[in-house]
Formats: structure tokens, C-alpha cells, sequence
């Protein structure tokens, strides 16, 4: 059968506009082609009509008797401009989109004028466009994230087809892998790429970088700013979009995958995978392995060392193990674990914005006087016994959050931090462990107290519109033609 369906399932619709062109060429009735192929007219509308696959048996009968080929009828294409129109309403009007607005169906007959066929179609072709732009709801957004980590944490976390590009990217722009990327081997690898790298002051507050796919420019920040990894990471993110093929996201679901997917690339040019591994391989021998010493080595963040840790400890280390980035006020910004680690999850299997236990490492960590190095500490929870180390820091914003990264206790004879006496008992999502304030403390204060939540702004506010959620389309397009070229306009 034809197969334009992108599941793989037979074009019906395609194929019956096909049967009835070839009937209606030679003058049949359905009556007519009926009798000859020994058929009801009635089953013969409904294949007509794509409602219905008809058998092998009856698809070579109707050839026949049609005087065409079999495989002229499984064509893909339809078989005259009408009839790709009629095609396009059918569909339209057999999807969701029109079905939630609860308006009758047009039937596509002869009698409906070109025009007014022409019109309808086009009508919705631009209603299924505005709802691609449409925004997501933040239920929808936490369905598509959840989706994603539950296929990270499948996969391990490791993407090898990123892994490979990245490192050959690299070492054609002349990196080894030793020591800290430069911010002159990331220029060349964009100029490998067609694009030239400008920092400017005036960027949109929408968005952390633009592309000018017209004049090969991607335009940054100031590179005066503070956190030179940041730039460079800003750089191969927007880089990885031309090097992986993106095209514009259709839904929010794409959108966060291409996230995904170019912060991977990004931190695999950062901390190139060959020169990582015999790194980590090395201290695992030693039994000394630390993000702070992996963080050190290839000059990045914490966080990002911690992420990266995520994308090769388990297959290549054998290491299975969690990441958290945990807010001040004990939220969970971002998490991943294939180690077991009960993270706390909405009804929707959502982890984003659940308090986690604070007994929990990530947790605990605000409450040490020290915060200049590492932290550890072991948590026993109904999952088993977890050792964590802990790095604090502070956001853009002036706020406070930590980065964990553990594993079971097994695979804590790996670590540097293994031998700390600290250890917590967290009996999460148990309410008695650590949300219910003190009986005595509650019997005081429970009819008393009467907060002011503070409430994150993605629990109300619906995602916003366009192909690239958050990013003001016109004052993107005001700063593309302010820093245009004069050849270029």
C-alpha cells in the first residue's frame, strides 16, 4: 500500500482519490466498476473515501478493471491538484485540531467550487501552523521533559553519534583535548562552519545567543563578563544547531530535545570524551575520583563537570549515579538517576520543582558553615544507601543552590569523600520524615501561622508562544537588522 503516513501505515486516502480518478476518467459509476470487480458499490465508496483498505485480492481486481497497474494506484502522489486539495481537507477535518472546534465537515465533492477548495484548505493549513506556535501548557511541558530524562536515564544518559562529531570537530580545529577549549579553537571550529562569532551589548533579553543564518554571524554576549565557560558553551550550543541539522521546532517536545541536544554537543567539545575517560578511568584506579578535580581539568563549571560525569560514568566507568541541582529553599531544579535514587515526583512523574528530603546531601549542605569545597555525606533511604558529594553555589539571580552528585554505596569506593562520618536517615516520601513540622512545634503554631507563598513562576504561567519558547521574535528581528551588514541587506 502507499505509505505517506509517517507511522508506516497505508495512505488510504491517497490511494482511494487515485481509485476514483482512474474510474471517473473512464466513465464508470460505481454501480459499473461494481458488477465488474464483483463488489458492492457501498464497500467500493468507502475504499474510495479512504475508510476502508481494500484486500490485495480486490486492489488487482479494480486494476484491472480500471486498466491501470497496481503500483499506479499505490502511488504516492495524488493524482491531480484537486485532488491533493481534497486530500489535504479529508485529513484536516479527520484530525484533533478540527475536532475540538466542534464546526461541521465539508465533503469534498465535485460540486465544491476550486476556489472555496482552495480557501478551506489553506484556512487550515494556517490554523494547524498557529497551532504549532501555540503555547504549551505547563502540563504539557512537564510531560515532554519527564519524557526525555526517563529516555536519558535509559540510555544512560550517553549520546556516542554526539560524542563522535564533537571530538572530530575539535581536533580539526586543532584541540588535543589537553588542558582547558580556548575561546580562539571554538572561533575556528564556527568559521569550519561558515560563522563568525561576534560579541555584542545589546542582545534581545529573550535570548542567549542569535544566529544570523543569512551573514554567517552568531552574535554573543560581551566576552568581558564573568564566566568564560559560559560563553564558550553559548557558542557551541548556538554552533551545534547548524552541526546537527536542527530545523525549527514543531512542538515543545522537539524543542527540548534540541536543548538537550546541543548542550550534549557543547560539553562533549568542552570535555572531549577520549582525553575524559583515560582522566576518569585513571582516578577511578586510584580510588580518587572528584567532580572539583574533573571540574579543574578541562576548565568548566561545576555543574558542567557534574553533568558530564552523568554522560560517561556509567558506560564507560561502570558507575551508575544521580545529579541534582537543588534551589535554597530545597526545590529541585533539575535531576537525573539511573542509580535508583527515589527522586520526588509530581502525579505526572514530574521531578521538576518537587521538594526533595532535607536530610537529603543537596539539601543539607546549606546548613555547613563551609561551603568552599566539596561536601559529602551518606543517606540511608527506603531505595538503599546513597553517598553524595556536594558543591554550593550561587545563581545569576543572588540565589543560592547546590549540585550533588552520588551513587549507591557500593560504588562509593570509588570517590574521594568516601571515609566522611556524616550520615542522614531520610524515610521520603514518607510524610513523618521530614514534612511534618514537630508535634509540639505544630500544635503551637498550625492555627496561627498563615505564609505568603512564594510560588515559582512556571506553576502558573502558561509556556510562552513560538517556535523557540521565551524568545521575543521582533526584538530578535529589530537586532538582526541593526548589526546586519550593508552587502547583507
Amino acid at each position: 500500500m502507499a505509505t505517506n503516513d509517517p507511522a508506516g501505515e497505508p495512505d488510504l486516502i491517497t490511494l482511494g482519490r487515485r481509485i476514483r480518478h482512474a474510474r471517473t476518467a473512464r466513465g464508470l459509476t460505481l454501480d459499473a466498476l461494481g458488477e465488474r470487480v464483483g463488489c458492492a458499490p457501498s464497500l467500493l465508496s468507502l475504499v474510495e473515501n479512504g475508510r476502508r483498505e481494500p484486500r490485495l485480492s480486490l486492489l488487482r481486481s479494480i486494476a484491472a478493471a480500471l486498466d491501470v497497474g497496481v503500483p499506479d494506484l499505490l502511488a504516492d502522489e495524488p493524482p491531480s491538484r484537486r485532488a491533493q486539495l481534497e486530500i489535504a481537507l479529508e485529513r484536516a477535518q479527520r484530525g484533533p485540531l478540527f475536532g475540538a472546534l466542534g464546526l461541521p465537515a465539508i465533503k469534498p465533492s465535485q460540486r465544491l467550487p476550486m476556489p472555496v477548495l482552495e480557501q478551506v484548505v489553506g484556512l487550515h493549513d494556517e490554523l494547524a501552523r498557529r497551532s504549532e506556535e501555540a503555547i504549551a501548557t505547563p502540563e504539557e511541558a512537564r510531560r515532554a521533559n519527564t519524557e526525555l530524562r526517563q529516555e536519558r536515564e535509559h540510555r544512560d544518559n550517553y549520546l556516542p553519534q554526539l560524542e563522535a562529531v564533537a571530538e572530530d570537530l575539535t581536533r580539526k580545529a586543532g584541540y588535543d583535548g589537553a588542558g582547558a577549549l580556548t575561546h580562539r579553537t571554538v572561533a575556528r571550529m564556527a568559521e569550519q562552519m561558515g560563522f563568525t562569532l561576534l560579541h555584542v551589548d545589546d542582545l534581545p533579553r529573550s535570548a542567549r545567543s542569535v544566529t544570523d543564518l543569512r551573514n554567517g554571524r552568531i552574535y554573543l554576549p560581551p566576552a568581558s563578563i564573568p564566566g568564560g565557560h559560559g560563553l564558550r558553551s553559548l557558542a557551541l550550543q548556538a554552533i551545534a544547531h547548524r552541526v546537527l541539522g536542527h530545523e525549527r521546532p514543531r512542538s515543545y517536545a522537539e524543542f527540548l530535545r534540541q536543548r538537550v541536544e546541543i548542550t550534549y554537543f557543547a560539553a562533549s567539545c568542552l570535555i572531549p570524551q577520549t582525553t575524559a575517560v583515560e582522566f576518569l578511568q585513571q582516578r577511578k584506579r586510584d580510588k580518587d575520583l572528584a567532580v572539583e578535580d574533573f571540574r579543574d581539568a578541562f576548565g568548566v563549571t561545576h555543574e558542567a563537570a557534574a553533568m558530564r560525569l552523568t554522560n560517561l560514568a556509567t558506560v564507560h566507568l561502570g558507575i551508575p549515579l544521580h545529579f541534582l541541582r537543588v534551589g535554597d529553599d530545597g526545590a529541585l531544579f533539575r535531576g537525573y538517576a539511573n542509580d535508583g535514587l527515589p527522586l520526588p515526583r509530581d502525579v505526572t512523574g514530574a521531578i521538576e520543582g518537587q521538594l526533595v528530603c532535607r536530610w537529603w546531601a543537596g539539601r543539607e549542605a546549606f546548613t555547613r558553615r563551609d561551603r568552599a569545597t566539596e561536601s559529602y555525606q551518606y543517606t540511608d533511604t527506603p531505595a538503599g544507601t546513597f553517598w553524595d558529594s556536594v558543591q554550593t553555589g550561587t545563581a545569576a539571580d543572588g540565589r543560592q543552590f547546590s549540585v550533588t552528585v552520588g551513587v549507591p554505596y557500593a560504588h562509593a569506593k570509588w570517590f574521594r569523600g568516601r571515609d566522611t562520618h556524616v550520615r542522614r536517615t531520610s524515610t521520603c516520601p514518607d510524610p513523618g520524615c521530614c514534612q511534618r513540622p514537630p508535634a509540639e512545634l505544630a500544635g503551637r503554631w498550625e492555627a496561627a501561622a498563615w505564609p505568603s507563598a512564594r510560588m515559582h513562576q512556571q506553576v502558573l504561567a502558561a509556556l510562552p508562544r513560538g517556535a523557540f519558547p521565551g524568545v521575543d521574535d521582533t526584538d530578535v528581528f529589530a537586532f538582526l537588522q541593526r548589526h546586519a551588514p550593508t552587502e547583507g541587506l
